[in-house]
Formats: C-alpha cells, sequence, structure tokens
C-alpha cells in the first residue's frame, strides 16, 4: 500500500507531467494504486495522491453501482487525460478526498464532459460521460491539475474549512491508511 499525500502537500498542487509507455515500473504502480485505492475505500486515485506528479488516475466506481446504474462494473486507467468539453447543467453532490480525510462537502460540476486519455497499453480514446461517472472522473482529473476539491468551494466555505485543513496538514487525521503530510515529519 502506497502512502498518501495529505493536503497541503506540495505535489497535490503540481500539474502532472505527461508519460509514455517507457515509464519506469508503470504496470506496478497502477497495481499498487488500485490496491491503494481499495485499502482507502475510495472510487478514485490520482498520481499526485501517492507522491508523483504525472498524468495518471484510476477508477472503479463500482461502490456506486447500486445507486447509479453508470458506476456499475465501471473500472479503467486514464492517462495524459484532457478534458475537452464540460457540458450540461451544474449538478451539486456530495465529494470526499483520499487527501483530505474527515471532509465532506458539496461540490458543483458540469453533469457531462468530453475526454480524451490512453489507456494502460497507450491505446487513445475520446469519450464522453455523464452523471457519477463524469463527477469522478472531473475529481481524479482536477488532481492532474493541482486542484484539490474544497479549491472548488466558495469562499466562505474555503474559510470556515481552514482549521481543519490546517490541522490535516500538520498529521492531525481520522485517516485509517497511510499518510504523507506535509507539515509533519515522517507518516503516519
Amino acid at each position: 500500500m502506497l502512502p498518501i499525500t495529505a493536503y497541503g502537500h506540495p505535489t497535490l498542487k503540481k500539474v502532472g507531467e505527461e508519460i509514455d509507455k517507457d515509464y519506469p515500473g508503470l504496470e506496478q504502480l497502477i497495481e499498487d494504486m488500485f490496491e491503494t485505492m481499495y485499502n482507502s475505500r475510495g472510487v478514485g486515485l490520482a498520481a499526485q495522491q501517492i507522491n508523483k506528479a504525472i498524468r495518471l488516475f484510476i477508477i472503479d466506481a463500482s461502490l456506486y453501482g447500486d445507486e447509479y446504474e453508470e458506476a456499475k462494473d465501471f473500472k479503467k486507467i486514464f492517462i495524459n487525460a484532457k478534458i475537452t468539453s464540460f457540458e450540461g447543467d451544474d449538478w451539486e453532490v456530495e465529494e470526499g478526498c483520499l487527501s483530505v480525510p474527515g471532509i465532506n462537502e458539496f461540490v458543483k460540476r458540469k453533469k457531462i464532459i468530453k475526454i480524451t486519455y490512453q489507456d494502460e497499453n497507450f491505446v487513445k480514446h475520446e469519450e464522453t460521460y455523464d452523471g457519477m461517472i463524469s463527477r469522478i472522473i472531473q475529481h481524479e482529473y482536477d488532481h492532474t491539475q493541482g486542484i484539490v476539491f474544497v479549491e472548488r468551494l466558495p469562499q466562505i466555505k474555503k474559510m470556515l474549512l481552514k482549521r481543519k485543513l490546517n490541522d490535516i496538514s500538520m498529521g492531525k487525521s481520522s485517516a485509517n491508511y497511510k499518510m504523507i503530510y506535509p507539515r509533519k515529519k515522517g507518516r503516519r
């Protein structure tokens, strides 16, 4: 299991670099990311969350399969992804993040996206997603752009969360998985 970078860690602010099929240990990295995500009870994980500033994220939305039909058996790897359009109405749903344990907030996102990406075999895809899959992709894609979901909240909400976010970066968190804290030596 890989440790998760906590809110405030500098890698979470980095825009990911594109990678190619020769990226060292990519197959093992993807396998380790899925194991980390499952053990942390997440539905998505971006490379920035495991302290790597590259354009890679994974999703397994099966946990939402009972509530959202499109999430059933949805498991994918996204490499060098680029969202090319956002469409539809704003849709506000509560989100959480493995890098921000213990904080869940309502975030507005567009319902429909178009995305280009490469899979684990570096085959290019151009697809459209909506609903919960679109939301999960947008959340993980944001990580590859150096954005954490709390940055999408209204300013007043961010101010109200400031102390909790500071506590997380100092290593005071409710996470039951290993984390790398930016303001604390070592790991939990």
